[in-house]
């Protein structure tokens, strides 16, 4: 059930940002009352019920996000639907992509600024040389940087981690013919703090649905 009271102020809060809406226990009549409230940027977790959704609904003006793990064994499946891939981070699925996407595919590096090993992602010291590989496929672009801070009370931590993508997309920069413009860091959680480091992307879920009374 959508928080259509909350929406309007979120919008207004997130001027100029974009924000992600993380439909992941949600249908497609949710996805529709978000684009009618104006999100009209959808991200999945699961190649299933993206592709559940992505079947009723890819006639709208909808902006399709993969913000999940993708496996690459199901990178065929999808990787011709969706606009954005917030989750590279091995050459395997770098190979897939190139293998079956058909134009230059938006994606963000997904790097684990927690150093969490149950998450997914580059290790931090991995991301400039992993960068450079990137360079051998015309089917990737690099559009920006993403990262999951850690789930706790402490927003200095919660600060230093996103500064790491932060700095690294200056280092980036550095380096790169086209110039790295996102930073796809905030959730639910954390969202404020994203937006202070410039987080140009915002994944939120839980605070756009009501909990069931």
């Amino acid at each position: 059930m959508i928080n259509e009271g909350k929406i309007p102020e979120l919008l207004e809060e997130t001027t100029g940002k974009t924000i992600v809406a993380a439909t992941k226990y949600s249908d497609e009549s949710d996805v529709l009352k978000l684009y009618e409230l104006g999100i009209n940027h959808i991200g999945e977790n699961r190649v299933k019920a993206f592709l559940e959704k992505y079947e009723l609904l890819h006639d709208l003006d909808i902006v399709w996000h993969f913000i999940g793990h993708l496996q690459s064994k199901k990178v065929k499946t999808v990787i011709n639907k969706i606009d954005y891939l917030h989750s590279l981070d091995r050459i395997s699925l770098l190979e897939e992509i190139q293998k079956y996407r058909l134009l230059p595919l938006n994606c963000f590096l997904e790097v684990n600024i927690a150093e969490e090993e149950n998450k997914y992602g580059l290790k931090y010291t991995e991301v400039v040389s992993f960068y450079k590989k990137v360079q051998n496929y015309d089917k990737i672009r690099i559009v920006g940087l993403m990262g999951m801070a850690s789930l706790t009370d402490d927003q200095e931590l919660i600060k230093s981690q996103f500064q790491k993508l932060v700095d690294l997309r200056s280092e980036l920069n550095n380096i790169s013919k086209e110039k790295i413009e996102y930073l796809s860091m905030g959730m639910t959680n954390d969202y404020k703090i994203a937006l202070e480091l410039g987080a140009t992307h915002l994944r939120l879920g839980s605070i756009l649905f009501k909990k069931e009374e």
